[in-house]
């Protein structure tokens, strides 16, 4: 059985356990505020968030300020980012009085938990981290130091909370395993300190952006939360399509077309194919119209909600500042632990 087989199949069972047990698991998410959040975000995690939160599963929201240098020279925008996120995740039904919302900055001892993993690890398996990889790739910058110990990072972010449940996709399943070897070898070396979490894989959609790629803030091709209606419309009528008037669902050589039959699929949770023959004769013109109207009607309930959180000047520093307080006390008493166990007690 190959290494992801077995992990699936262990992410199935985990699965079961969290619909039986759900107050044996503590999740650890989030995301680098680098943009507005889009509905690639809302299909992929945010949505999942919210269903882990509902069932009882006690989950922790980082917004991974400092992880926006990652790749990148400045932290330009990151406030408001964050700020938009906060509005984002409310607006979406992320409950602060269930889920701890924080900023890494704001935590100093999670991020104090970097200098211990990073002994736990050898220089040539951050090397081979496949999300290291592709993140410098997709740079085109040189390697920092920041980007090549972003696995340990994540690392500390997941262990500082004794996270035991990590939802992800196929493609991040390497951070999760990097956290799992990080944990195993400080009890080994030190004393029984940290869980060791599981994955659990979601079938999140890839939704792909207006150009076909996958809808991205970098690619400038998502659909933001935050959109207006008509700004909504706009951006769908400048996405690049073909000339065949008859509206087919073939990502490969249609892949403007497609994009918008799977953004408007997901919206109306229909099949993109049953769409597109629903359309069939209709041409870009009425699919485009088609798809402004499936997202703005899906996206309203939600835009609504933001509107009358943004109303309110005090709730976003209210739901950070009660989730940095709960974040750092937890991350204090671990760190105190991890010095107890290495001797470095004064």
């Amino acid at each position: 059985m190959d290494s992801f087989t077995a992990t699936a199949q262990r992410s199935t069972e985990v699965a079961d356990a969290v619909a039986r047990h759900p107050e044996r698991f503590r999740v650890l998410t989030g995301e680098r505020p680098t943009g507005a959040l889009h509905l690639g975000h809302y299909f992929g995690t945010i949505r999942e968030r919210v269903r882990l939160q509902e069932v009882g599963v006690e989950t922790f929201l980082v917004l991974a300020d400092y992880q926006v240098i990652t790749d990148r020279d400045t932290t330009a925008h990151v406030r408001d980012n964050v700020h938009g996120a906060v509005l984002d995740y409310l607006a979406a039904g992320i409950d602060p009085e269930r889920t701890t919302v924080f900023t890494h900055s704001s935590v100093p001892a999670l991020n104090q938990l970097l200098l211990p993993f990073l002994s736990l690890v050898t220089e040539a398996e951050l090397h081979r981290n496949p999300t290291v990889k592709s993140e410098l790739e997709a740079s085109g910058r040189a390697l920092s130091g920041l980007l090549l110990t972003y696995p340990v990072h994540q690392a500390a972010d997941i262990l500082f909370c004794k996270g035991n449940l990590v939802p992800v996709g196929k493609d991040n399943l390497p951070h999760v395993e990097m956290t799992r070897v990080i944990a195993r070898r400080f009890n080994e070396r030190y004393g029984p300190i940290f869980p060791v979490p599981d994955a659990l894989v979601t079938e999140a959609p890839e939704v792909p952006g207006l150009d076909g790629r996958k809808m991205s803030k970098s690619y400038g091709n998502a659909i933001a939360l935050s959109m207006t209606a008509d700004e909504t419309v706009a951006a769908i009528r400048r996405a690049r399509t073909d000339q065949d008037r008859r509206i087919t669902f073939d990502p490969e050589h249609r892949p403007g077309v497609s994009a918008l039959l799977s953004t408007t699929a997901l919206c109306l949770d229909v099949a993109p194919e049953e769409l597109a023959d629903d359309i069939g004769d209709g041409g870009s013109g009425e699919l485009k119209k088609i798809t402004a109207t499936a997202v703005n009607d899906f996206l309203a309930p939600l835009r609504e909600r933001r509107r009358g959180f943004a109303a309110d000047g005090e709730i976003v520093r209210s739901v950070l500042r009660r989730g940095n307080e709960h974040a750092r006390a937890i991350a204090d008493a671990t760190l105190d632990e991890v010095r107890e166990a290495m001797g470095t007690v004064y």
